[in-house]
């Protein structure tokens, strides 16, 4: 795996959920690498985002099964990782 931080952390996830707990409990929520573990995420956002990471939390999601076209096979969405991080008191990331 590429240990560069940008292929770590793929996306911020932005949605009413991670808002909230941004604002009010320091969490950031980001897509990751489903390979990455918690302390590359880690060293990865003190990388990007020149901040202190005080924990990581990680879940792992399997892929869903997608419709039907006529009588061809299902497809299926890829699986993926989202990565909860909770900063140090006073840090902050300028995601919008």
């Amino acid at each position: 795996m590429n240990m560069n931080p940008n292929y770590i952390i793929k996306a911020p996830l932005l949605t009413e959920e991670s808002t909230l707990q941004r604002d009010t409990k320091q969490h950031y929520t980001f897509k990751v690498d489903p390979k990455a573990n918690k302390r590359q995420i880690q060293d990865a956002i003190e990388k990007l985002f020149n901040v202190k990471v005080e924990s990581v939390n990680t879940m792992n999601y399997d892929g869903k099964q997608s419709g039907r076209r006529g009588r061809s096979r299902p497809g299926f969405r890829p699986a993926w990782k989202k990565a909860i991080v909770k900063l140090r008191k006073g840090d902050t990331i300028e995601i919008i």
